[in-house]
């Protein structure tokens, strides 16, 4: 059985930080390219950052220079450090493991809450 286990979200005021963790069981996460992604009320669900199995980052314009994605394959993990978060980045955020296009999981979603 795939799970992947948010954690880690939560309110902070505009300017602070979060880190954001992704705990996957079930997979050889490994082969996976991971992702975050985030869905504000009334929106639709965007990619926020991907990491490869070769680590390498994608980051979208929005977040580019605040975010970091990170992942430690000896503990099935991927990270995403958020820092100088604007009230913009107000959503929840779902962690994706995808082998293949048409081949993908994700996580139940963590909500993240920044105030002006």
């Amino acid at each position: 059985q795939v799970q992947l286990v948010e954690s880690g979200g939560g309110l902070v005021q505009a300017g602070g930080s979060l880190r954001l963790s992704c705990a996957a069981s079930g997979i050889m996460f490994s082969d996976y390219t991971m992702g975050w992604y985030r869905q504000a009320p009334g929106k639709q669900r965007e990619v926020v950052t991907t990491i490869t199995s070769g680590a390498i980052k994608i980051y979208a314009d929005s977040v580019k220079g605040r975010f970091t994605i990170s992942r430690d394959d000896a503990k099935n993990t991927v990270y995403l450090q958020m820092n100088s978060l604007k009230p913009e980045d107000t959503a929840v955020y779902y962690c994706k493991a995808q082998l293949r296009p048409g081949l993908s999981y994700w996580g139940q979603g963590t909500q993240v809450t920044v105030s002006s």
